[in-house]
């Protein structure tokens, strides 16, 4: 009898960013588009320097959701970033270590200037997290920052 793999899962906590103090550290420009955003599933394309990926995600369950990505050809992704819904997102992604963590901070452009969100992945959802001095808000069972919705619902046009 053969077991199967478990659902690969993605489990991160997204926060706000209130300050620059880990901007000293340099970023890569990812472009990324939506071919489906239903209840179901998210299908995303995404493009970062000569990579590009595919991505299929389930709805969260708080800090949890099914996350399957794969590879596919650069050509192929410039075609499928044409068939998606404008805006694209477009951001500017920095990579850094602390407490142990890795931090992913994206710093939004285009039509999602102005906003800076970081998260963390962990390998359980109960894992502690230190925050580093530049954290605000955690946002992140607030649908309003899902990078699909940033999409449908860019930052610009959000009225405080």
């Amino acid at each position: 009898m053969r077991i199967a793999n478990p659902m690969p899962l993605e489990i991160e906590r997204k926060f706000l960013v209130i300050s620059e103090a880990w901007k000293a550290h340099s970023g890569s420009l990812i472009r990324q588009g939506y071919l489906n955003c239903d209840p179901r599933s998210i299908v995303r394309i995404r493009v970062s320097g000569d990579s590009a990926w595919i991505c299929i995600k389930t709805p969260s369950t708080g800090v949890t959701r099914a996350e399957f990505e794969y590879p596919i050809p650069r050509g192929d992704a410039d075609v499928l970033l044409a068939l998606c819904e404008a805006p694209l997102v477009e951001k500017i992604r920095y990579r850094l270590q602390f407490a142990g963590r890795l931090w992913e901070i994206d710093e939004f452009q285009g039509a999602n200037a102005g906003l800076v969100i970081a998260e963390v992945e962990l390998e359980r959802a109960e894992d502690p997290v230190a925050l580093p001095a530049w954290i605000g808000a955690e946002i992140t069972e607030d649908p309003r920052y899902f990078n699909s919705n940033l999409a449908a619902h860019p930052y610009h046009q959000w009225k405080e």
